[in-house]
């Protein structure tokens, strides 16, 4: 706890402060996204926005595993677990995502379907160990952080020759959603951004280096940093130099974990389970090629999509339900008509008020929900 207090460090946080506002430049604005749920959590948590000069926006991006599963994966799994006799192991921010007519994960347990919540990939395999009469199914969400841990246990089911294990895999990209961002996403129209936070876990999967043929070929500067908020805070003066500096480089200010290549074992694990899928969907971003993973042959026995005979069929989102432009980065989480009204976190609407990554969830869970200038008003 003592080395993370170095990094909420309040005097430092304001000398920071200052130090960005001495380097804004008059009449510049600036537009960063955060990728990451987890920054937008630490950003509204710690309050790094009412440090920051005027001039200066933070926009929340993509990176909320749970968020940018669309409607339609959603509603797959969820026939899954109630017209099959499977058992249905999924995390916890997964129970209570809205699908089509307010179902949910949550909703079809208390109908009967054998829904788990487990904290890790390995606790799904061990319930397959232990109880080989029943199918288990590990819904396998998230970026290339948790991606691993689903290698090795699809890795483990195979030496084992477990017949009862599968995984529905869900496991989605980074690289090609900022490049999504870039290009202006599902039906255009994206914030202009001058620059990325780039996320820290996924970075220490995949290095930085996969950041930098969309640095140089979109001219939009990627500063990895730190979760905490002197992380996000230096970040975000280190993006400011080199906007005004017009340099479009991958930066890292996360090198206490995150270096040039990343973890070569965790990427060699995932090149022998994995491969790409040709096509995904994803809420907010629409159907983006070569975006997310699927199992690789030498591993089809244990895809639940194959096993079970699953179709995929696209699904609306609730009509008013912003969720998909604040994922774009377009709009923001409190300017949506059913923010903290009709969608809480106990009466969700969306998934981004569900997450525990969700930019909704994160507004509403630190009492972001009206303009920082309201208060003052």
């Amino acid at each position: 706890m003592k080395y993370l207090e170095a990094f909420r460090d309040g005097g430092i946080a304001r000398t920071l402060a200052e130090a960005l506002r001495r380097e804004v430049q008059p009449g510049r604005a600036y537009a960063f996204m955060e990728f990451c749920g987890g920054h937008t959590h630490a950003i509204s948590r710690y309050g790094v926005e009412d440090l920051l000069p005027p001039e200066l926006r933070l926009i929340h991006g993509p990176g909320c595993p749970v968020c940018v599963l669309p409607t339609g994966r959603i509603e797959q799994v969820l026939r899954l677990a109630l017209d099959r006799p499977v058992t249905l192991c999924v995390y916890g921010d997964t129970l209570r995502v809205p699908a089509a007519g307010g179902m949910s994960l949550l909703k079809a347990r208390a109908m009967g379907a054998d829904v788990r919540m487990i904290y890790s990939a390995m606790d799904a395999l061990a319930l397959a160990q232990r109880e080989p009469v029943r199918q288990v199914v590990f819904f396998a969400i998230g970026f290339e952080t948790t991606t691993p841990p689903t290698a090795l246990v699809v890795r483990e089911a195979a030496r084992l020759g477990l017949s009862n294990f599968s995984v529905l895999c869900c496991h989605v990209l980074t690289p090609p959603a900022i490049r999504a961002i870039a290009e202006g996403g599902e039906g255009g129209g994206a914030a202009l951004i001058d620059g990325f936070i780039g996320p820290a876990h996924v970075s220490t999967v995949i290095g930085t280096r996969p950041y930098a043929p969309f640095a140089a070929g979109f001219r939009k500067p990627v500063v990895i940093a730190g979760f905490e908020p002197l992380d996000v805070m230096q970040a975000i003066r280190m993006l400011v130099r080199q906007v005004n500096e017009g340099r479009a480089e991958v930066e890292n200010e996360f090198t206490r974990a995150v270096t040039a290549d990343g973890n070569l074992k965790a990427q060699a694990l995932m090149a022998e389970v994995f491969t790409l899928r040709e096509d995904f969907e994803w809420r907010g971003l629409g159907i983006l090629p070569r975006s997310a993973l699927r199992l690789a042959d030498a591993f089809s026995g244990f895809d639940a999509e194959r096993r079970f005979g699953l179709e995929y069929s696209p699904i609306p989102d609730h009509k008013g339900c912003e969720c998909a432009a604040v994922l774009r980065g377009v709009t923001r989480a409190r300017d949506c008509r059913l923010f903290g009204t009709v969608c809480t976190p106990e009466t969700p609407v969306g998934a981004c008020m569900v997450s525990s990554e969700g930019a909704c969830a994160a507004y509403y869970a630190y009492g972001r929900s009206r303009d920082p200038g309201a208060a003052a008003a």
